[in-house]
């Protein structure tokens, strides 16, 4: 399916809001939701939960920065989008992520469409080159949303990750300026 092809769903991204605050703490540091499943579950959940708390904390207390925007579906927050530019600095590196909370809104296409507009939002906003994102294999729902924008896979670590006492790949996938629709070599 091509990037064309997509039919968009009414989701948009935006910067937080103090009212998104609540949600953001409720979902990110419930140890037992279903998204920690999926996003880095090889990490130990006590070490992740406690950061995570510390960061909803630092966003309690800090503006939205430029570089992660809430990801809005009929004026609710419903997850985030974040990047990163990779060392050095102004070289055009730069990787994405995407995480939304609730599962009731897995599986409907929410993802690959809130990707897609961050993919837009970097290279518009960045000097982006080339755009990165780091998964796990057992992650397929996030491989074939970025495979669909048009990512590759650049790069597996074989069972390089340890979850739920089964082995799984490390998996990297990249996109460069140049095949975003519509970019110029």
């Amino acid at each position: 399916m091509s990037v064309s092809s997509l039919e968009p769903l009414p989701v948009t991204l935006r910067g937080r809001r103090p009212r998104d605050l609540p949600v953001l703490r409720r979902w990110l540091t419930d140890p037992q939701a279903a998204w920690r499943q999926w996003d880095a579950p090889y990490f130990h959940a006590g070490t992740t939960t406690e950061a995570l708390e510390r960061y909803v904390d630092t966003l309690a207390q800090t503006p939205p920065s430029p570089h992660e925007r809430v990801i809005d579906l009929g004026g609710q927050c419903t997850g985030m989008v974040n990047r990163a530019e990779e060392d050095p600095a102004g070289g055009g590196w730069w990787d994405l992520g995407i995480l939304i909370y609730d599962p009731q809104h897995w599986g409907r296409g929410l993802g690959t469409e809130a990707l897609r507009q961050w993919v837009q939002a970097t290279l518009d906003e960045t000097d982006a080159h080339v755009l990165t994102f780091s998964t796990w294999s057992g992650n397929e729902r996030m491989i074939r949303a970025a495979q669909r924008l048009g990512f590759r896979e650049s790069a597996r670590v074989r069972e390089a990750r340890l979850v739920r006492g089964e082995r799984f790949d490390s998996v990297k996938l990249d996109l460069l300026r140049r095949e975003w629709p519509g970019e110029e070599a």
